[in-house]
């Protein structure tokens, strides 16, 4: 019997978690099944319990539970899931349940990788202060941008996130703070490209050369659109959901996927 797995979040109809897992299984000869689950919104744990007394294996998460799965797993998190204080895979053996956060590792594999960029020495602009943004910051200061500036609507919650990190290197600011310097990387954490709308972001923090990339993945954001009127290569999110959907696949089984063919299709579609 195949052993079992699954996205949890709401709404998570869209997720394109089980065909991309279904692909990594047929790559590698994995015999594993892998499903979406809706949990109610005021019901994650009991989902998970549920999932894991039926015989699930491991589950991915997704909005907007990724913060109530770091509290799910009672302190037996990864170092890169404490740091974040979110959680994106869960791991489930010998009745107990450690959590992982595999999307800062996915953007950065994505971005140097993938997409050829270089993060040590670089200006990194980050749009957003919640879990996503939380995820993400780590990695890149482990890279070693010169400077990642934490820019959010809610100045306080960006300040607070940047007093986690190094704070030479780590700065928050207000949107309209930012002024008309351009950075080298502007990445997208928030969600408003899937309401069609775009950060107030100045169209001065690109230039020709920026990297503009949004987490949002299959669709032309309005963010991409504004970057690529000022010159700026744009990205979607596509190549990151593959990676660390990977990150993930190896947690779980063993071994990373390849994920070439996957980005392909993603990015085709």
């Amino acid at each position: 019997m195949s052993e079992r797995y699954a996205v949890i979040g709401n709404p998570v109809a869209h997720s394109k978690s089980p065909w991309i897992h279904a692909e990594f299984a047929r790559a590698t000869g994995q015999d594993m099944a892998y499903t979406r689950i809706e949990a109610p919104l005021e019901g994650f744990a009991r989902t998970v319990d549920e999932f894991r007394a039926a015989g699930g294996r491991g589950a991915n998460v997704t909005l907007p539970f990724k913060d109530e799965a770091y509290r799910y797993c009672r302190g037996a998190v990864s170092a890169r899931a404490r740091l974040a204080q979110a959680v994106n895979t869960l791991i489930f053996e010998s009745g107990a349940v450690r959590g992982d956060n595999t999307d800062g590792v996915g953007l950065l594999r994505d971005l140097t990788v993938n997409l050829g960029r270089t993060i040590a020495g670089r200006h990194v602009l980050l749009l957003g202060a919640g879990g996503a943004a939380r995820g993400v910051i780590g990695p890149l200061a482990d890279a070693g941008a010169a400077r990642i500036v934490i820019a959010n609507r809610t100045p306080a919650k960006a300040a607070a996130l940047a007093r986690r990190f190094d704070g030479a290197r780590v700065q928050a600011r207000a949107y309209e703070a930012l002024g008309e310097a351009p950075f080298d990387i502007v990445i997208n954490a928030t969600s408003a490209g899937l309401a069609g709308k775009a950060p107030p972001v100045p169209r001065g923090a690109f230039r020709p050369g920026t990297l503009a990339y949004d987490m949002v993945y299959g669709r032309d954001t309005p963010f991409l659109a504004m970057a690529r009127a000022a010159g700026a290569e744009a990205q979607d999110g596509s190549g990151m959901l593959a990676e660390q959907a990977a990150e993930s696949f190896l947690l779980w089984r063993g071994v990373r996927p390849d994920t070439a063919a996957v980005r392909a299709a993603l990015r085709a579609h």
